[in-house]
């Protein structure tokens, strides 16, 4: 566990404190690098009546698009202080991946105004990403029969786009039967086709909404017999495929097809899984466990977090410690 801190907790005088307090003003913690954050504290300002009792908590990768943090009961904000010397620690019900943190003071000491010191928990956050852009990048994934095909397939990956439109996986089995998840309008749409000739895909169910807010999100698609799992996030369909294809196995998964065409993904996606194989990680090693074609993608070069902070704020003034 590594801690990450702002005029640390405890420690004698400091603090963050704005000019105007009011729910116009952040403070703002640029970690360096991608962190997975798994707990926050606050402390109100050294020897003061300033302290916050409640704030909202917002995460982003570039600085730029934030995604506001929500508990599993929906609940957006978080109890904050009561006195400027108690600290109140929150673990995150599920740990956040970004590179800043902003933290929106909601409600404060009404005998005081707007005063924190901020302390956030985690560790460095380690990945495997490949960048698609459509008609120059492909990725096909050929399966080799063995003794580690299962008879349960699961295929999960997160992803980021800024486009409402775009193949993500394509599944194909014997006769020409083949499984797609496709985004249309920011929804995912799982689809069954029938053969090459088929007309029209049978649409199995779709999930999810604005998913192309360039925000990651996770996908899970695993197939057990006859039934099919779809997750998107948090929420997961179930559904049941037509009797002639229980039997149905995967030979190919692409992720961005060869004979590239407008439905190509532009984004990112990052932690490929195959039943528990890293496929990106295999692509960057060459280790090949089934026959795998990697065609003009690129890899973000990984780089270590750096646990120096930059703070930065709509207004205010500071208070560092001596």
């Amino acid at each position: 566990m590594v801690s990450f801190f702002y005029s640390q907790l405890s420690a004698g005088a400091g603090g963050w404190s704005p000019l105007i307090s009011d729910k116009y003003q952040w403070l703002e913690v640029d970690l360096g690098e991608r962190t997975k954050i798994t707990a926050v504290a606050t402390q109100g300002r050294y020897g003061s009546s300033d302290w916050l009792t409640s704030y909202l908590l917002m995460f982003s990768d570039t600085g730029h698009n934030w995604k506001q943090y929500r508990q599993e009961d929906s609940i957006g904000s978080f109890p904050g202080n009561s006195n400027a010397d108690s600290v109140v620690q929150y673990k995150l019900q599920q740990p956040a991946i970004a590179r800043f943190l902003r933290l929106i003071p909601l409600d404060w000491n009404p005998s005081g105004r707007i005063g924190l010191r901020l302390e956030t928990y985690g560790c460095p956050y380690t990945s495997d990403v490949v960048s698609l852009n459509g008609g120059s990048s492909s990725l096909v994934y050929r399966l080799s029969p063995g003794p580690w095909r299962t008879s349960k397939e699961v295929v999960s990956l997160k992803f980021k786009t800024l486009r409402n439109s775009g193949i993500l996986l394509h599944a194909e089995g014997q006769q020409g039967v083949s499984l797609s998840l496709e985004l249309e309008r920011g929804k995912l749409q799982l689809l069954l086709r029938q053969g090459k000739t088929s007309p029209e895909p049978l649409r199995l169910t779709s999930l999810g909404s604005l998913l192309d807010d360039q925000h990651w999100h996770h996908v899970v698609l695993e197939q057990k017999s006859a039934h099919l799992n779809l997750t998107v996030d948090k929420n997961t369909e179930r559904v049941q495929l037509p009797a002639e294809f229980s039997r149905w196995k995967i030979y190919n998964i692409f992720f961005i097809k060869p004979d590239a065409s407008s439905k190509d993904l532009h984004g990112c996606i990052e932690n490929l899984l195959y039943n528990g194989f890293n496929l990106i990680e295999l692509a960057k090693n060459s280790d090949h466990q089934g026959a795998l074609l990697m065609l003009l993608p690129h890899f973000p070069s990984p780089q270590k977090v750096n646990c120096s902070l930059a703070v930065r704020v709509n207004s205010g003034f500071w208070a560092f410690i001596n």
